[in-house]
């Protein structure tokens, strides 16, 4: 008796510890409980109950029996994408029942505990050729290019520092928005450059919440309330406190707040945006520390979502190409799952969001609207939620034709079971 109460005790820690991973890791709530009950029947418990939130779990092996609650927050949060394909390993080594539950918990926790794969100069490298990348896809001018790498290199280093103190972190975003912008306004004043908004957001691209809002959206349509609305909060107030720093700057530095603006697209022509989805997929894989021999993966499925956002665009119209470009970037990013050498698709979705930009856009438009330039800022915020609602929309409609696509040709079956789902 007291063993078969160990083994359950085991495998309760085991669910709540690869519950606080996949949070961490930033996985929708519903497919959180759709994984751990998976795992639970894979271990002798198929009437488990799972309940998860953004900062505890609740879980309880069979109906009337105790349930444990645990705070999500004990695993530091969130994950890098080599963590995240480790996790994705654990998950599915446990849906098939194979992994004990005792040594399950403890890989979570060696996972967690990680060190990045790439050293801080090569990350702050990285963080400087994503926001190259994500300056590129705004389509820049050359002297917003040159100050997105400038600011890249700047903004990385303070993350990198900030890192070390949770109470740096929490000011992180007005931190670096404000210096950012002051540096902008002032090199605009010696007439070096003009003041536009692209310059300044491209160097902040880590701190938007596009990844979070977009699943705000995905978890409210799944009927997970509390989780969507809280992710909807805690991102809408991340775009205010990076907009409540480029305001701040424009004060302290003289700028009226009216120049802010988004110039005319820039000089450097097509092209820009079509290498930007390239160096977006190499500034991330620096940065997080994507796992092994997954860059050419990671480009592939960034590609496929930026050529589905470019011909939805052109067929069906600006607020539609999100939409378009969410349902291939998914597709792709699940079907490169099952190859052997291919990563989780939780790892190509935040580079795939952040291409996708409805974050940027939520940023440009909160600060015009801040900066009394109330038209231009509702127009761009407005463009901002249809673009986030598409790209939530897409991803929800992404899996299941997936599914059906993989079904129709016997993929799920020859397969098995994709990784953790």
């Amino acid at each position: 008796m007291d063993r078969v109460a160990g083994e359950a005790e085991d495998l309760q820690q085991f669910l709540l510890f690869l519950g606080s991973a996949l949070t961490a890791a930033g996985e929708a709530v519903n497919q959180i409980e759709e994984h751990l009950r998976r795992v639970a029947a894979a271990y002798g418990a198929p009437d488990a109950r799972v309940s998860v939130t953004p900062t505890y779990l609740v879980v309880a092996l069979e109906p009337g029996r105790p349930a444990t609650l645990e705070p999500t927050g004990q695993l530091r949060g969130g994950l890098r994408l080599d963590q995240t394909a480790a996790l994705f390993e654990v998950l599915r080594s446990a849906g098939h029942g194979r992994l004990p539950p005792a040594e399950g918990s403890r890989r979570v926790r060696a996972l967690v505990d990680m060190p990045p794969r790439f050293g801080r100069t090569v990350r702050v490298f990285g963080h400087a050729v994503l926001t190259v990348g994500i300056c590129l896809v705004l389509k820049p001018t050359w002297g917003d290019l040159t100050l997105a790498a400038v600011f890249g290199v700047l903004v990385g280093v303070l993350k990198l520092t900030g890192a070390r103190f949770a109470s740096v972190q929490m000011m992180m975003p007005v931190v670096a928005a404000f210096t950012v912008a002051a540096l902008t306004f002032l090199v605009a004043e010696t007439g070096w450059a003009d003041v536009d908004l692209r310059a300044m957001v491209a160097p902040l691209v880590t701190f938007l919440p596009g990844a979070m809002l977009t699943m705000a959206v995905v978890e409210i349509s799944a009927a997970e309330m509390i989780t969507g609305s809280s992710r909807l909060v805690t991102g809408t107030l991340q775009l205010l406190l990076l907009a409540f720093g480029i305001i701040g700057a424009a004060q302290a530095v003289g700028t009226p707040a009216a120049d802010l603006t988004v110039a005319a697209p820039g000089a450097l022509g097509g092209w820009a945006s079509w290498i930007g989805a390239l160096i977006v997929g190499i500034g991330s894989y620096l940065l997080h520390s994507g796992p092994p021999r997954s860059l050419g993966w990671l480009c592939l499925v960034l590609y496929a979502g930026w050529i589905g956002q470019y011909l939805g665009g052109l067929v069906l119209g600006g607020y539609l190409s999100g939409f378009v470009g969410a349902i291939v970037l998914t597709i792709v990013a699940y079907a490169v799952e099952r190859v052997p050498s291919g990563p989780p698709a939780l790892v190509s979705f935040l580079p795939g969001f952040w291409l996708l930009v409805p974050g940027a856009l939520s940023l440009i438009g909160v600060t015009e609207y801040l900066s009394r330039d109330v038209v231009r800022g509702a127009e761009d915020l407005l463009g901002a939620v249809g673009s986030m609602v598409a790209v939530a929309l897409g991803v929800l409609c992404g899996y299941p034709l997936f599914r059906a696509l993989a079904r129709s040709i016997g993929w799920l079956g020859a397969a098995g079971p994709s990784r953790g789902r």
